[in-house]
């Protein structure tokens, strides 16, 4: 069998080459503001905003920008702090938690996709029962709507309708 035999790497080549790299200046991060690094650290000190330390830099010939200095100054002088940023409060949609009963484990549900409201406005609501056993009660005010009680019901409706209105 022909096999072709590979050559054997030359690792005294690889490591000479290691130790003569040096990047390119222009990729290396803040080049150009390492040598002002007293500078910026003294205006911060005296409260300088970056945009104000960015423009005595530009009038020295520095080429720089505002969002370049405050990167610096983020990274360099602040040692790398991480900024603190909002946490986004995590609320349930409306219909889901009308929908679910207070006693109900919570289970992982998908996040629901943001759609446009409907064009037709929602002329009911069915409240979930209310049984002893169930620790949900409903909230707000309560209105009858006719169209969804039983025959019984109706009738005490009716009821209390008459003897709240005056004998004329």
């Amino acid at each position: 069998m022909n096999t072709p035999t590979k050559p054997a790497p030359d690792l005294e080549s690889l490591r000479a080459a290691v130790q003569e790299f040096r990047p390119n200046p222009h990729r290396v991060p803040f080049n150009n503001l390492k040598p002002f690094h007293d500078s910026i650290a003294e205006l911060r000190n005296k409260n300088a905003s970056y945009f104000i330390i960015a423009e005595i830099l530009q009038q020295n010939g520095v080429k720089t920008s505002r969002a370049r200095v405050a990167e610096y100054g983020r990274i360099v002088l602040d040692g790398g702090k991480s900024r603190k940023r909002r946490k986004r409060a995590r609320t349930a949609p409306v219909a889901n938690a009308l929908a679910t009963p207070q006693s109900t484990p919570a289970v992982a549900a998908k996040p629901v996709p943001v759609t446009p409201a409907p064009a037709t406005t929602i002329t009911s609501y069915v409240p979930l029962p209310a049984s002893e056993n169930t620790p949900y009660k409903s909230r707000g005010p309560h209105i009858a709507n006719v169209k969804m009680m039983t025959p019984s019901e109706h009738e005490e409706f009716e009821a209390s309708l008459k003897s709240k209105t005056p004998a004329s």
